[in-house]
């Protein structure tokens, strides 16, 4: 039995490269796309954890974001179940054709059986197990595609240095007062972008800090 190892050329390469930043742009533009307000819904009654009302966004909404931006893709059934008398849990699949590249990710979602208020029994099974399979759906679009990113707050924000930044801590952490090892250290970091938004104004005051001693 034989082997063969697979070559890749530098062109090659770069068209790889070009098609996964074209695909990091278009979810980051995606993320940051806002809901029309006609498609978000209020739960009623229901908080987060920082007292705000919790919203939520319309499937048919979703689907036309859907359409436009990744025709083709499809959803799939994998499993459904009840669990006992509490709730019904879909498994599904979503796939779709995103810049060249197929690709496909599960999700899974429950959605509580409602029960009637009086005399027992249930009070629409068939609309509960269609309620498991709509949250499933609208989860998968929002974690793979980033739709409706602003509701569910998953917004993909930009960790990396504008230039201004990146020249103004590297300026600093040249200064004759900053010692040679916290030099050395944040200019490593600046070059493997360890030095990013997230910890940016940190790493500024200790090199202040060390500028001023």
């Amino acid at each position: 039995m034989s082997s063969e190892l697979a070559v890749i050329n530098n062109d090659q390469v770069s068209d790889i490269n070009k098609q996964l930043e074209s695909l990091t742009k278009k979810h980051k533009s995606i993320s940051h796309k806002k809901t029309p307000q006609a498609y978000v819904k209020v739960m009623p009654g229901q908080k987060d954890n920082h007292g705000r009302s919790i919203e939520y966004v319309e499937l048919s909404y979703m689907r036309d974001v859907a359409d436009k931006e990744f025709p083709g893709w499809s959803w799939t059934i994998i499993k459904s179940e009840a669990l006992g008398s509490e709730a019904y849990v879909v498994h599904g699949r979503l796939k779709w054709f995103d810049n060249g590249v197929w690709r496909e990710g599960d999700m899974v979602a429950a959605h509580r059986i409602q029960k009637k208020r009086t005399g027992g029994g249930f009070s629409n099974v068939g609309n509960d197990i269609k309620a498991s399979n709509t949250d499933c759906m609208k989860k998968a679009f929002n974690t793979y595609m980033n739709i409706a990113d602003d509701i569910y707050r998953n917004v993909i924000e930009e960790v990396g240095l504008t230039k201004d930044e990146y020249d103004k801590i590297e300026e600093l952490a040249n200064h004759k007062n900053v010692p040679q090892e916290l030099k050395i250290d944040v200019l490593q970091k600046l070059e493997n972008e360890t030095i990013n938004k997230l910890n940016y104004k940190g790493s500024m005051l200790k090199l202040e800090r060390s500028i001023k001693v």
